[in-house]
C-alpha cells in the first residue's frame, strides 16, 4: 500500500511569513542578541535557512524587525483594554502597572542582549516611534480614569504622571516602593491625613 502524497502547506503572504519569523525569533534575540545564528533562527521558525533570506535581506534586517516588534506596546495595550472598569481604581492601576512592567522588561531584555552582543551601542538611536508608543499607552491608561468623577486633573494628564512614576521607578529602582505603595502615593499623596 502506498502512502498518500504529501501536501505542501498553503503559502503565506510575504508579510505573514516575516511576522511569523519575527515572532519565533524574538525570544532567541533576547537570549543571544546579535550572536544568534541563522541555523538557530531557521530551527526556531521551522523553516530552511534560505527562507530567512527570502523574507529578509539579511540578519541585520531581521534583528531590526525584532527590535521594532519588541518596541510595539500592542500586548500591553491589549491587557490594559481588558481591565474591567467596574473594579476600584487602585486595582485597575495595579493591573495596568503589571502590563506596562512586562512590556518594559521585554524591551529591556532585548536591548540588553543586543548591547552585550555588540549590536547596539549606548545612546544609539532606535528605529520606531517611541512618541507614538508612549501616546498610545498614555491614552489606554487615561481610559482607566474615565469612570471616576472626582479627578483633580484631566485623565490624560493623570495617565502621563502615573506612567512617569512607574517608568522612573523601573529606571532607578532605589526607592524600594512596591506597585501598591506607588499607587497609594499617586492616589493619596505623600502626606498622611
Amino acid at each position: 500500500m502506498t502512502a498518500p502524497p504529501r501536501r505542501r502547506a498553503p503559502g503565506m503572504s510575504p508579510e505573514d511569513r516575516r511576522r511569523m519569523i519575527v515572532q519565533a525569533v524574538l525570544p532567541l534575540v533576547v537570549e543571544h542578541g546579535a550572536a544568534v545564528t541563522t541555523a538557530q533562527i531557521a530551527r526556531a521558525a521551522g523553516i530552511g535557512e534560505g527562507t530567512i533570506f527570502r523574507a529578509f535581506q539579511d540578519k541585520d534586517e531581521l534583528i531590526d524587525a525584532c527590535v521594532a516588534e519588541a518596541l510595539k506596546p500592542d500586548s500591553a495595550l491589549a491587557a490594559i483594554a481588558e481591565i474591567p472598569l467596574d473594579q476600584p481604581l487602585p486595582g485597575r492601576l495595579t493591573e495596568a502597572a503589571e502590563a506596562l512592567s512586562a512590556h518594559l522588561e521585554r524591551m529591556g531584555a532585548l536591548m540588553s542582549a543586543l548591547h552585550s552582543s555588540g549590536r547596539l551601542k549606548r545612546g544609539e538611536p532606535r528605529k520606531g516611534s517611541r512618541t507614538a508608543s508612549f501616546a498610545a499607552m498614555r491614552e489606554a491608561i487615561a481610559e482607566l480614569f474615565t469612570p471616576e468623577d472626582r479627578l483633580r486633573l484631566p485623565a490624560e494628564q493623570l495617565a502621563g504622571v502615573f506612567m512617569s512614576l512607574l517608568f522612573s521607578r523601573r529606571r532607578d529602582d532605589q526607592t524600594g516602593l512596591s506597585t501598591a505603595e506607588l499607587i497609594d502615593v499617586f492616589l493619596h499623596g505623600a502626606v498622611s491625613a
